[in-house]
């Protein structure tokens, strides 16, 4: 089972499509174009202050991202959480979750262009689905890693999320 599928069945794509007010099935298309910039970004070092790039622990952007939401309600884990509510979803941590994974807004703005330009549907739509997204997905491997006994004082461990982000990612690339 793909990304993409796990967050369907958790209801967050549906969560995202009544937010954005679209069909379920078009927030379905954004979230499969925009799932791979995300994956590789948290695949990716981490980018530090300046856009200097910094080595994690062995998680890529993902280690460092659940790190630093070790002391969050929830241990990021709180994320999908707000994603699923039925209130409007703050996205100023899922901004900061992009901002981690891409380094500036420009970043994110060329990934929504670019994912408009492969599906067709709207650069403004997608933009405003990236933190949402960014949300669900870092909210879900963060539920994950915390089921999986990984999520420690320090941040997440490298065991079940390691295991989990390398199988998405290489499920991605042979799809």
């Amino acid at each position: 089972m793909n990304l993409g599928q796990m967050l369907n069945e958790t209801g967050a794509i549906d969560s995202i499509a009544r937010e954005l007010g679209v069909d379920p099935q078009t927030a379905k298309t954004g979230a499969a174009v925009l799932l791979p910039a995300i994956l590789a970004g948290m695949g990716r070092d981490s980018v530090g202050a300046g856009g200097s790039r910094a080595q994690d622990s062995g998680l890529g952007g993902l280690g460092s991202i659940l790190g630093g939401l070790a002391g969050a309600a929830g241990g990021g884990g709180g994320l999908l959480d707000a994603v699923l509510g039925s209130q409007p979803t703050p996205v100023g941590q899922g901004n900061d979750i992009l901002g981690q994974i891409f380094g500036t807004k420009d970043v994110s703005r060329s990934v929504a262009d670019e994912a408009a330009g492969a599906s067709g549907m709207s650069s403004e739509l997608l933009r405003k689905m990236l933190p949402l997204l960014a949300m669900a997905v870092v909210g879900y491997l963060a539920k994950q890693g915390q089921q999986g006994g990984t999520q420690s004082q320090g941040g997440a461990g490298s065991g079940v999320l390691g295991g989990l982000l390398g199988a998405l990612v290489s499920g991605l690339a042979k799809g």
